[in-house]
């Protein structure tokens, strides 16, 4: 398996290198030359694997030769060794629908799935091929402490997380700034998730900069994050119809970054009977007006009780541009184009046809948020935290069905809103227990490309 840009200007490489380039040297990001097509009996038998054995299965026509298979084997069981389920993302009922638990890792978020994989690989991958890594990644809450927990005290590797000033809640800043090992830099921005989001994308696609100090990338323009996502995608699947090709299920996915509904997206077009995938986004409905207008076109990001999902300009979302231009990178680069130059990105007729059958989407407000969480826990003993309860708000909305909405975070990250939703506390889970009596460290700085540039070079200066 080899990859390329989404806008077509690097020769095929790879998966080892691949992971390493995080962003493509063009500025795009980085796809599958081709996808894998998965039959019912292979479904069938996967549906009856460990969580573990279904990832190795999953990923190893992405690998191809780059990674021998016991070497695989035993970087996906070191990965999910932290997870406190044994089954590691558990499906679990609610009412008509099923609750994907992703929050049982080291962080209480989902991006432990991929980032315990992801830091685990790049100590592999640095052993092998020798060097260093300096990971470089903007969070609007939950990658930052996922990224900080897979590579914190590696060797070979340092990390620079942003985050926006006070638009993350108490709990993520201080899973990210009560980490002091060395190796660990916490830079608070003064601005949004957009802006950290800008400068990480602006420090990347300077090449030279990011050659002289050897950038890495874990937010999800890493395509093992993408990886790594898609197998709970399978497992669910296989957990609720035990391997019958003719039961069909439907997804619902907090969205902010378009991540984690893309692994979704390509679960399905690997072969994975999934009825509809619902794109959940909260009040910041750049995601949503595209789905219904054909139309993505920014606007001011509002501060909400889903700051995770406080989002704009989505950074996964030109891979799925890519196969919504029947992987064409030349009509990739004109939308590009166009956005950059107008605001605005519009598709076709044809293409929001496409669009259509590919996903549904649901704008919640917060007030709706608070409701769906204090409806769940006064009907089912449930507490939602408020990314997930987005996700079953419009599920529901939309009547969803036999549908599996995704859990992204533990209740107890998001105290102040559960608190207004239910007037109780989600008891802590031991990964979050003592945060606020612990000491920090993090610098606060503007959000600016040069600033943040030269706070990384005196960090690194010899």
């Amino acid at each position: 398996m080899r990859y390329i840009s989404t806008r077509g200007g690097i020769a095929p490489i790879p998966f080892d290198e691949a992971v390493m380039m995080g962003l493509a040297s063009d500025g795009g990001l980085l796809v599958p030359e081709s996808l894998p097509q998965v039959e019912a009996d292979i479904l069938a038998d996967w549906s009856r694997l460990r969580f573990q054995d279904l990832a190795v299965e999953v990923l190893k026509p992405f690998v191809g030769e780059c990674i021998p298979e016991q070497d695989l084997i035993d970087l996906i069981n070191e990965s999910y060794a932290s997870f406190s389920h044994p089954a590691v993302t558990p499906l679990v009922p609610l009412g008509e629908q099923h609750i994907l638990e992703l929050f049982h890792g080291p962080t209480a978020a989902f991006k432990d799935v991929a980032l315990q994989f992801l830091g685990n690989l790049f100590e592999y991958l640095l052993a092998r091929r020798g060097g260093h890594l300096n990971i470089l990644g903007a969070t609007s809450g939950d990658t930052g402490s996922a990224a900080i927990a897979g590579v914190r005290g590696k060797a070979r590797i340092q990390i620079f997380i942003l985050y926006p000033q006070g638009r993350i809640s108490p709990i993520q800043e201080r899973q990210m700034t009560t980490v002091l090992d060395a190796n660990v830099h916490c830079i608070a921005i003064r601005g949004t998730f957009d802006d950290a989001q800008r400068i990480v994308k602006q420090l990347f696609q300077d090449l030279r900069f990011k050659a002289q100090y050897a950038l890495g990338a874990v937010n999800s323009i890493n395509w093992a994050r993408i990886l790594a996502q898609m197998v709970y995608y399978f497992y669910a699947w296989g957990q609720l119809c035990q391997g019958n090709p003719e039961c069909r299920v439907s997804f619902s996915v907090p969205t902010g970054n378009f991540g984690d509904v893309f692994a979704g997206y390509l679960a399905r077009r690997m072969g994975l009977p999934v009825e509809r995938l619902i794109i959940a986004t909260n009040q910041n409905d750049i995601l949503t007006r595209f789905v219904h207008t054909g139309i993505y076109a920014a606007g001011e990001v509002q501060h909400t009780l889903s700051p995770a999902m406080d989002i704009q300009l989505a950074s996964n979302f030109e891979r799925y541009l890519y196969f919504l231009s029947g992987e064409r990178p030349e009509v990739v680069q004109n939308w590009l184009e166009s956005l950059t130059g107008t605001g605005e990105l519009r598709i076709d007729e044809d293409q929001r046809a496409q669009v259509a059958r590919d996903f549904q989407a649901r704008a919640v407000t917060d007030a709706e948020t608070l409701e769906q969480i204090r409806r769940t826990y006064e009907e089912e003993g449930y507490i939602l935290d408020p990314h997930t309860a987005v996700g079953v708000r419009a599920a529901s909305a939309l009547d969803c069905g036999k549908c599996v909405c995704l859990a992204t975070a533990h209740p107890a990250k998001f105290g102040e809103a559960v608190v207004r939703a239910i007037g109780r506390e989600a008891p802590y889970p031991p990964a979050l227990k003592n945060l606020l009596d612990r000491p920090t460290r993090s610098i606060l700085l503007d959000a600016d490309e040069t600033t943040v540039r030269q706070f990384m070079q005196r960090t690194l200066a010899p």
